[in-house]
């Protein structure tokens, strides 16, 4: 009989702490700060007080710059045969210039000319033709042996047309008919690009004494 009072006694009180435990009100949850302690929150311009609708909206706008405005003078030089003179110039005209940048082109250029004699249809026959040029006194020659001008006979190349041209009458002098041809290839080609002030422009040629096949033409600002 006791021990079936004790286990009661033990049950009820369990049944009393469970109630409590579930219907007690739960502690407030800590507040967190957005920063840390002694360092003050930010605040936006527009939250400030005395920030008006003007002042807003003078934050709102971009500033104008001197393109913008058409106060620049913008133009382009060149063009560099080399990234490394395109390089010394950048280095010399940056520091008096707004704005400036660089572009790479291609551009055909000369390779100089060539005075040959057209390919045989054999290699013997372009053999007999080198023998009657020997014959004849003429020394500067060569029989191509492979590749696209397979036994065309080369009879020089030259930098300056003049020279060229004078060479193919003396050939055709002696006989023969020999062709001249300009020699290009495709390269690359730098420009240099700045923006500077029209009342003191940028004197770029004193600036690039030594380069004087370069031009100047006006762009678009950039």
């Amino acid at each position: 009989m006791l021990l079936r009072a004790l286990f009661l006694l033990l049950l009820a009180l369990n049944l009393g702490v469970a109630a409590w435990l579930y219907f007690a009100p739960a502690p407030p949850a800590p507040e967190w700060s957005a920063s840390d302690a002694g360092i003050p929150a930010l605040v936006l311009v527009s939250e400030r007080e005395g920030a008006g609708p003007a002042q807003a909206a003078e934050l709102a706008a971009a500033p104008e710059s001197r393109s913008q405005l058409g106060r620049d003078r913008c133009v382009s030089i060149g063009p560099f045969p080399t990234q490394a003179d395109m390089r010394a110039a950048m280095n010399r005209i940056t520091p008096l210039v707004e704005r400036i940048q660089y572009r790479e082109a291609r551009a055909t250029q000369s390779r100089g000319y060539w005075v040959y004699l057209p390919a045989l249809p054999s290699r013997e026959q372009a053999l007999g033709v080198a023998r009657q040029l020997s014959a004849k006194g003429v020394r500067d020659y060569y029989v191509v042996t492979a590749g696209d001008q397979q036994n065309t006979i080369s009879l020089g190349l030259f930098r300056d047309q003049a020279n060229a041209e004078r060479r193919r009458r003396e050939l055709a002098v002696l006989g023969f008919d020999p062709q001249l041809i300009q020699r290009t290839e495709d390269l690359p080609v730098y420009w240099v690009d700045y923006a500077d002030d029209p009342v003191k422009p940028v004197d770029w040629r004193a600036l690039l004494p030594d380069l004087t096949e370069l031009r100047e033409q006006r762009v678009s600002c950039f």
